[in-house]
């Protein structure tokens, strides 16, 4: 339940917010319906070798340089061979019987795309215990909700081959597919799911916008410059799918820091005033001063501490008192331009305030 708990939470920051939310776990019935119907097609069939057995075949069938398919043997056993297996304490893992030929589908990511079924091993639908892997629920219930678009990774093309006939076979059209490119890490290592310092929640808890981290994760590996998006909906018309790269996609953790940055520079008051608050800096003369100093919302909190210790949120006598040269600092009120934020404004203005006062070096920018 904490995982599923997460990922609902891990959906929520991000801005995705689901159509319908189903749990396999309540849906077997459904699934065992379809078992029995593959069965009673003649489509669904026990196997009996242990693992170690089946290792052993495709180490063979490698060594004499041969794909390491399985070789269907459980379909020749007789009654009697099976209930001697059975006898012996082996319960069946149960085979999806592929049919012959390929199947091939004009990918949104990638073309059209081709796979021989006959490359690949009938797969296991069901272990030995009696639970189903991935891949037969996921095609009862694509059919079920009517799915029309499945979107993920590459490295699941050759799955998608397998799923079409399994659609086939329990009466079901398939749906369109999208295989992207994979991300991974700097070093080249693919990047994980479980690799918990870029998990969702890792990131969250680092101070990560979540569209900084959703606008890396899409844009990176398309032909789209990497720019963060206001929202989901913006980023989902910023990118389609035939404009993801063949090649894998590099997550940098400088880029999402760089993405990170720009959109806090953006934020507005109203966004942050309530976590300003917590630090008694609910001021919008003051986010509006030092955001752009931030890569992280929390940065504000020390940037707060020497908000407090200049005696601000507005410039008064008291903030005087902190100077060490009162002259000074009314010299430099005096000499401060209409426009500080124009271009070259600092510099005529710590000329002007040389000149003024006879301060230079660190006298000045010291002070400043």
């Amino acid at each position: 339940q904490e995982f599923a708990d997460q990922i609902a939470t891990d959906m929520a920051w991000l801005g995705i917010t689901p159509h319908e939310v189903a749990r396999q776990s309540e849906r077997l019935a459904e699934y065992d319906a379809a078992a029995d119907a593959l069965r009673a097609n003649g489509l669904l069939y026990p196997c009996y070798e242990t693992g170690e057995e089946l290792e052993r075949k495709r180490a063979l069938q490698r060594a004499r340089g041969r794909p390491p398919v399985y070789d269907r043997a459980a379909l020749s056993l007789t009654d009697h061979e099976r209930k001697a297996l059975e006898a012996e304490g082996r319960q069946p893992h149960w085979r999806f019987k592929l049919p012959d030929g390929e199947r091939t589908w004009v990918d949104r990511c990638r073309g059209e795309v081709t796979v021989p079924l006959g490359t690949v091993s009938d797969p296991i639908l069901i272990r030995e215990d009696g639970s189903y892997l991935y891949t037969l629920p996921s095609v009862v219930d694509d059919i079920a909700f009517g799915i029309s678009l499945v979107i993920r990774g590459e490295d699941h093309v050759t799955n998608s081959g397998v799923q079409i006939a399994l659609f086939e076979a329990l009466g079901g059209t398939a749906p369109a597919f999208a295989h992207h490119n994979l991300l991974t890490r700097s070093d080249g290592e693919p990047l994980s799911k479980r690799d918990n310092p870029l998990s969702i929640r890792a990131l969250a808890e680092a101070g990560y916008e979540p569209m900084a981290v959703a606008s890396l994760a899409v844009l990176v590996g398309t032909s789209k410059p990497i720019a963060p998006q206001p929202d989901i909906a913006a980023l989902a018309d910023a990118v389609a799918l035939q404009d993801v790269s063949r090649g894998p996609a590099m997550f940098d953790p400088a880029e999402l820091r760089r993405l990170n940055s720009a959109l806090v520079h953006e934020l507005a008051f109203e966004a942050v005033a309530s976590e300003l608050a917590t630090f008694d800096a609910d001021s919008a003369q003051f986010w509006q001063t030092i955001r752009g100093n931030l890569d992280f919302r929390a940065d504000a909190k020390a940037w707060a501490e020497r908000w407090h210790e200049m005696g601000a949120p507005h410039y008064s006598a008291d903030a005087r008192s902190h100077i060490a040269d009162p002259a000074f600092f009314s010299a430099a009120l005096s000499a401060l331009p209409a426009d500080v934020g124009g271009e070259g404004a600092f510099k005529a203005f710590s000329n002007d305030l040389k000149a003024a006062t006879g301060a230079k070096g660190k006298g000045l920018f010291m002070q400043l």
